[in-house]
């Protein structure tokens, strides 16, 4: 009777049982307010996709080739900082050895390749093409690749250590096949998502 009550209790609350993962009988603890969010999430990414690709395309044949623009010094500063903002902080988060480094490095790295994007891509034609490729070559796309592979080995070295505190058995699979924990896996299963105690 107890453990009905139990069940019809989590039930109430939304919870949803997942099975077992590893020898020590983990569980992965799925709860409905977070399968709405996973599905909010999906629903919301896919209108940007579906409304992104008809407002590239309108871009690409309405835009003129040349446009005057008024805050010129203001958007390249503005960006600069930003840039310099997120560059700050990566380096703020391996001095004190904090894991805010992980997206702190994809922010800056991002910023990197948008800047090698922008300086040649608004440069070409023009006698400063080529100091804008050079920049782009020797420094910001590989500063850029640098802060992305040191941000995803520390990926790596972060699921390994939580993997092995799970006490799942072997390595943990590769970044882009690790399913996020807590929510279920394609397919609506969790076969292979560590969880909480059960």
């Amino acid at each position: 009777m107890e453990k009905k009550a139990g069940k019809k209790a989590d039930e109430a609350n939304g919870a949803v049982d997942a099975p077992a993962v590893g020898p020590g009988g983990l569980q992965a603890l799925l709860t409905a307010p977070a399968l709405r969010r996973r599905r909010r999430a999906l629903r919301f990414l896919a209108l940007c996709v579906i409304v992104l690709v008809p407002w590239t395309v309108y871009l690409a044949l309405s835009l003129p080739d040349r446009f005057q623009a008024r805050y010129w010094p203001a958007a390249w500063v503005g960006f600069d900082v930003l840039l310099l903002l997120s560059l700050l902080c990566a380096g703020l988060a391996v001095w004190l050895h904090r894991q805010i480094l992980i997206p702190c490095a994809v922010v800056a790295a991002t910023l990197l390749v948008c800047d090698a994007w922008f300086d040649v891509s608004l440069a070409w034609g023009t006698p400063d093409i080529w100091e804008s490729v050079a920049s782009a070559v020797l420094i910001e796309l590989p500063l850029a690749g640098l802060l992305l592979v040191r941000a995803h080995r520390l990926l790596r070295a972060t699921v390994r250590l939580a993997w092995q505190r799970l006490g799942l058995p072997g390595e943990p699979p590769p970044v882009h096949r690790l399913p996020l924990f807590g929510t279920p896996a394609s397919g609506g299963t969790e076969e292979n998502t560590p969880g909480p105690p059960g």
